[in-house]
């Protein structure tokens, strides 16, 4: 299925960038005034193929997962408040859930890798490939099969959401301690030393944050994880639904459709999809401009230019919905907004 996937995804026609360069460039407003709300509006059109592309649904996929590596004392906050979290929400109380309503998305919770027995709790998508990666201090954090089977969840995942008329898709996450393997998934793709792109996290303090770049150098040393090989990478010091948001992004891309990339443990998603296949880029938006340090690396790395910056480390997903706005507000001028002609107003006076 993944093999299959990467098969599908192709670099956006560049041909289409023009098409909707020809129709904002004749809106009633000064060449290149709305910046770059008008760039959102060429990347979907290019990307739908579609002169007047719609948005009827959209969604943010947020994946839980449990991280071994806990045990090192890398988090402020213990790993049962990954299950506790998932419970808040489906009950429509978490951050992500006020930040969706308000962007008119739809949460999609995916329990990927959460070390809790959810029994068949009514909202929750259960695609559990384990009970929490292990410790990747003492070993790999999960197999190659393991990983290769959290991407094709988010691969499953976003086909099926194509299916079901969605249009427009963003990342989120749940996982305590997963800022952790972003990090070292980080340092890894992108030859940074482990000290530039490891942060805070949940607001740790700096003897916790000393633990922090230990067990990540202490992982990486153990496992020995191959730069050029992203699955390797993820099956060793990654995490589950690190792994799904990297599926989700190659999902989309295949289907050609937009994602929002929220901040940096989707930014590590993110990356490994890049790795596997440059070409997921075009259909990648950055939210946003995470406070994680390393979320700059990563995003400099894929070429990708945040649209919002504003002190965000929350995660679930919460600065893609907000993204999400900024997005379709680029398409509403685009498609509702008079040109000269339509408006009776004057154009430009040619030199």
């Amino acid at each position: 299925m993944l093999n299959e996937a990467l098969s599908k995804v192709k670099p956006v026609n560049p041909q289409w960038y023009e098409v909707a360069q020809k129709r904002l460039d004749n809106l009633t407003k000064p060449l290149g005034s709305l910046g770059r709300l008008e760039e959102f509006a060429r990347r979907l059109v290019a990307i739908f193929e579609d002169t007047m592309p719609s948005i009827n649904k959209k969604a943010v996929f947020t994946f839980a997962g449990d991280h071994g590596v806990t045990e090192e004392g890398v988090s402020a906050y213990p790993k049962e408040v990954t299950p506790q979290m998932v419970f808040n929400f489906l009950r429509g109380g978490a951050g992500i859930n006020v930040l969706a309503r308000h962007a008119g998305a739809d949460v999609i919770v995916i329990d990927i890798g959460v070390d809790y027995d959810f029994k068949d709790i009514e909202g929750l998508i259960h695609k559990k490939v384990l009970r929490g990666t292990r410790n990747f201090t003492k070993g790999p954090a999960m197999t190659r099969e393991e990983a290769i089977r959290c991407i094709e969840v988010g691969i499953e995942i976003a086909n099926a959401y194509v299916r079901k008329g969605y249009r427009l898709f963003a990342t989120g996450e749940m996982g305590i301690g997963n800022t952790t393997p972003s990090s070292a998934i980080t340092a890894v793709l992108t030859g940074r030393p482990v000290e530039e792109v490891t942060g805070r996290g949940t607001g740790i303090g700096d003897t916790a944050l000393k633990r922090k770049i230990d067990a990540i150098k202490r992982g990486i040393e153990v496992n020995r994880p191959d730069p050029s090989d992203p699955i390797d990478v993820l099956q060793k010091v990654g995490g589950a639904e690190i792994g799904g948001i990297a599926g989700l992004i190659i999902g989309a891309a295949s289907n050609k459709i937009p994602i929002v990339v929220d901040g940096f443990i989707s930014g590590a998603g993110a990356l490994i999809a890049y790795k596997l296949k440059p070409e997921t880029k075009d259909y990648m938006f950055a939210a946003h401009n995470s406070q994680e340090i390393g979320h700059k690396v990563l995003l400099e790395t894929m070429g990708l230019r945040p649209i919002l910056d504003l002190d965000l480390r929350l995660g679930e997903g919460t600065g893609a919905a907000l993204a999400m706005l900024m997005i379709e507000a680029g398409l509403k001028i685009y498609k509702e907004m008079a040109t000269f002609e339509e408006a009776g107003v004057s154009d430009e006076i040619q030199d």
